[in-house]
């Protein structure tokens, strides 16, 4: 049986947002994620546009903090207007992640976690957590193609 045909197998998004690049958190959490022993097929630092954003968090636009949430993610909170977009390519790959990464709201999130360790809530509610990852494997495969050409994915 191929890698592929193996319904664990698979790829997932992963973010790490302005907030991460500003406190120069890259390394730690890189460092994190190779612990799940995926391989990294897909890497970019990119300036986020509005539209990616809004294509992004689409899924929470009637949220109250909506607004703020596509001004963290295009960096414009940090004055850091970049992410790092990764993609991560293995067997269980999108729990692997999203355990390390930990729970969405840092306060939940284990203290061992990145998000526990890294993240923070903001008086307007919204979770500065550094890192996003993709949740399933329906959204993992729509984030990656809001995020990379099917050219810039080297499996």
């Amino acid at each position: 049986m191929s890698k592929k045909n193996d319904s664990s197998f698979q790829q997932t998004l992963v973010l790490i947002k302005p907030d991460g690049l500003k406190k120069s958190l890259t390394g730690n959490i890189l460092t994190r994620l190779s612990e799940t022993k995926l391989n990294i097929v897909g890497a970019r630092v990119t300036k986020v546009s509005r539209k990616l954003a809004e294509n992004h968090y689409y899924h929470l636009r009637e949220k109250p903090f909506y607004p703020e949430l596509i001004l963290y993610l295009q960096g414009k909170i940090h004055k850091k207007e970049k992410i790092l977009a990764l993609v991560y390519e293995g067997k269980n790959a999108i729990k692997k992640v999203r355990q390390i990464a930990g729970a969405t709201n840092p306060e939940e999130a284990t203290p061992t976690s990145i998000r526990g360790s890294y993240g923070r809530i903001t008086t307007k509610g919204v979770y500065e957590n550094v890192i996003h990852a993709s949740s399933n494997e329906k959204e993992a495969q729509r984030e990656i193609k809001l995020w990379f050409k099917p050219n810039e994915i080297i499996s």
